[in-house]
């Protein structure tokens, strides 16, 4: 019975070919227009900053150099707000573009469906809070106490998760579908979204191997989802816990990933993916449009 309902979707990877001025040209014209509106939202971001809080903060401020992040409110705060700059960036590009609505790029249900990704973020956090819970009782405190003040503590809530769901819309959403639209084969431009996710971060081998495995899994339930909320609904956990236990000094923060980190991070993905998904089908959630 889901399955006959799911199948009443068009497939998310491949949605850019059901509209009808769709060009094969028109996703490469929208990740280019997205690129140069990103840089130029990036641009006035560090500008308003430096106005701030000096020009000094520039050489402070390192792109994903990971060990700067959480150290500070200015650090921590220009980081997250410039990846959600994807987001404004993407939504001006399409309506340049002007081939398919902006949520399109949410789901092919429809577009965002909140409900959807509350009900997820639930699931998420109680086995994402579970496992750093483990992790601290096995290995102790391993950080240091941030500089991180109460208000950003608070802010976090709103700005951490806007941050996931801003990748969620380039990496799985405008470039996934482009790569699909092209190839019509979902499992290539799932791939090949991976190896771009996983490059884009400042990890070591072994980092950069489980950010690969974690995109493969988030591209795998946002295909078989029919939309990015059940992706960014972890996505954003993720970002969410590992914030809060390293700004407590709970956890440290390092772009060299352990064995065991590499293990567990795989290992939490998909716990959460596979309980998202087999519960989501069960309550018929990605059956509902927005």
């Amino acid at each position: 019975m889901m399955e006959d309902k799911k199948n009443k979707f068009p497939d998310y990877i491949t949605f850019p070919r059901t509209f009808e001025k769709y060009k094969w040209h028109k996703p490469l014209l929208t990740i280019v227009l997205t690129a140069v509106f990103y840089l130029i939202f990036q641009i006035i971001l560090i500008i308003i900053f430096s106005k701030v809080y000096g020009s000094e903060i520039l050489s402070l401020i390192k792109i994903g150099a990971y060990e700067t992040l959480n150290t500070s409110d200015v650090i921590t705060s220009f980081t997250y707000l410039s990846i959600f700059l994807f987001i404004p960036a993407l939504y001006i590009a399409s309506k340049i573009v002007n081939y398919r609505p902006f949520s399109s790029y949410s789901s092919s249900r429809g577009g965002w469906n909140w409900k959807i990704y509350f009900k997820c973020l639930g699931i998420a956090f109680v086995i994402y809070l579970i496992n750093s819970v483990i992790d601290y009782a096995v290995h102790g405190r391993t950080g240091a106490v941030t500089q991180i003040s109460p208000i950003l503590l608070v802010l976090a809530l709103i700005i951490i998760p806007l941050q996931g769901i801003a990748e969620e819309y380039i990496y799985r959403g405008l470039l996934m579908q482009s790569f699909g639209s092209w190839f019509k084969i979902p499992i290539l431009a799932i791939i090949i979204q991976g190896i771009i996710f996983s490059v884009s971060h400042s990890y070591n081998v072994t980092g950069l191997i489980s950010v690969f495995v974690t995109g493969i899994i988030y591209g795998l339930l946002t295909w078989r989802t029919n939309g990015l909320e059940a992706s960014s609904a972890i996505h954003s956990i993720n970002n969410l816990t590992a914030f809060y236990f390293i700004a407590l000094g709970l956890k440290s923060l390092s772009s060299n990933v352990s064995t065991v980190d590499f293990v567990t991070d795989i290992l939490v993905a998909a716990i959460s993916a596979g309980l998202i998904y087999y519960i989501g089908c069960k309550k018929e959630w990605f059956s509902e449009t927005s």
